[in-house]
């Protein structure tokens, strides 16, 4: 039986040797979630021993890890505006600067009653999920392509208290909308070029869904359709929010029509990069 130092001097050796940036963190992560203790407990307990069920948990998740599944998919859970939600292969890892979408939704839904929004390429529902459970008086209806997706955006709205108020559509984009209006459009839509995947590190590029990364051979695919469609389903001057990739907000400007938006706001994140594309409706 291995003592909890020996196992973690052990997973760190594996998850370095393997390529795992910050292999001693990430380490103890996985010994925290196999033994189902927190790190404080590692700490402070590292004579303690493993028994044989807690010794193969812990080496199928070192091994899972250093194959560079992410740690998301091994713990099964991920937090974003701080809520926790389910996260399986079938949906993209919520990322933090996400979040800003989410921000700058809640404030144009603050202004209006009874508002309605949809988010087109749901995936685990966080960010609707995360709008409605600020926006307490707010509608969502949510669409995305994946039937697997929406099994996993269900059960985040199941636990989130939201389903009510949160009606889930298999579509590809708008196709599955006919009359739906909305004050607002959200979308976190695929923007990586199609020959940027294979440079993507191994962890997205081998384990996060690609449907949900691949926007076409200048990552526009699926923003340029967004962008066209979205005053069909726009109450007037309603709001379209779309997250972009670091270097498409020149293009991306572009492709909103002059005589039906207003021009187009665009917000950094936390490095700088314009993120968020805000456009409104003349």
């Amino acid at each position: 039986m291995p003592a909890l130092s020996e196992k973690l001097d052990e997973a760190e050796a594996i998850l370095r040797d393997s390529g795992v940036i910050d292999s001693r963190r990430e380490a103890g992560l996985l010994l925290a979630l196999a033994l189902k203790r927190n790190k404080t407990f590692l700490v402070a307990h590292p004579e303690y021993l493993l028994n044989a069920a807690e010794e193969s948990t812990v080496d199928g998740f070192v091994r899972r890890r250093s194959s560079h599944e992410p740690f998301q998919y091994i713990s099964g859970v991920q937090e974003f505006y701080g809520l926790e939600f389910e996260v399986t292969p079938d949906v993209l890892i919520p990322r933090p600067e996400t979040e800003m979408v989410v921000d700058h939704a809640v404030k144009i839904l603050d202004s209006k009653k009874r508002a309605s929004f949809c988010e087109v390429g749901v995936g685990s529902g966080c960010i609707a999920i995360s709008i409605l459970v600020q926006a307490r008086s707010a509608t969502a209806i949510g669409v995305d392509l994946s039937q697997a997706a929406l099994k996993v955006a269900q059960r985040n709205s199941e636990k989130h208290g939201v389903t009510e108020r949160f009606a889930l559509r298999e579509s590809d984009t708008f196709d599955a909308l006919t009359d739906d209006q909305f004050d607002l459009i959200v979308s976190n839509p695929p923007y990586v070029p199609d020959g940027d995947i294979a440079g993507l590190q191994a962890e997205v590029r081998n384990f996060e869904p690609q449907a949900a990364l691949a926007g076409g051979p200048d990552g526009l695919s699926i923003i340029r359709r967004i962008v066209q469609a979205a005053p069909r389903f726009l109450t007037g001057r309603g709001y379209l929010l779309l997250e972009i990739g670091f270097d498409q907000s020149p293009k991306v400007i572009r492709l909103f029509d002059t005589s039906i938006w207003q021009p187009p706001e665009l917000f950094p994140d936390l490095q700088g990069i314009p993120r968020l594309v805000v456009a409104r409706m003349i």
